[in-house]
């Protein structure tokens, strides 16, 4: 649950490009910074959230991404809404997103569309995180080397859920990466 390194180190240096480049722009991007780091304060501590609160994190974090990349960054988001009181894990989705801008979108040339969805099926609640990026090897028997964000995250999972939850990386025929995450359905408010 640390925010990567890499992520405020670039964010920082966007900052220093533009305070005197585009100083109103660089007071903007500390804003969102800030905004950014409060709502990971307030929510230290918890273990899952409703996915409203995970889905408001996100779009703080993609407000300073899109600061950096401009156009280039498309961010969809298919959450219908009696799925937002759905528990999720606290600051789940962040990693994953940046995992995909990181690996998929900083190596693309033109726009990058990043896309969060979610559904409800036989108890559980399946998240997909897509990019449209190169997506991982396609070379047959490859193996998927998963970093220490990845493997944090299904230790996170297997924390929460014991042996009731699945998480995957699958790539995409027309290029890109799909990451699925399935959880078991927990809503407060059913």
């Amino acid at each position: 649950m640390q925010l990567q390194p890499h992520f405020l180190f670039n964010t920082l240096n966007s900052i220093m490009v533009l305070i005197r480049q585009q100083p109103d722009l660089a007071s903007r991007m500390v804003a969102r910074l800030s905004e950014f780091l409060r709502l990971t304060l307030d929510s230290a501590g918890m273990q899952e959230v409703p996915l409203r609160r995970e889905l408001e994190f996100l779009d703080r974090y993609l407000h300073i991404e899109r600061i950096r990349f401009g156009d280039r960054l498309q961010f969809e988001q298919h959450v219908d809404p009696y799925l937002l009181d759905a528990l999720v894990p606290n600051l789940i989705l962040q990693p994953l997103v940046e995992n995909a801008i990181r690996h998929g979108v900083s190596k693309r040339r033109g726009p990058a569309l990043i896309t969060v969805s979610a559904e409800r099926s036989n108890g559980s609640l399946t998240i997909h995180v897509r990019d449209n990026g190169a997506g991982l090897s396609s070379r047959a028997g490859s193996v998927i080397n998963e970093g220490i964000g990845l493997q944090n995250t299904r230790q996170r999972l297997h924390h929460l859920y014991g042996n009731a939850f699945a998480f995957s990386l699958e790539s995409l025929p027309e290029g890109g990466v799909d990451v699925v995450l399935t959880l078991p359905f927990h809503n407060p408010s059913i």
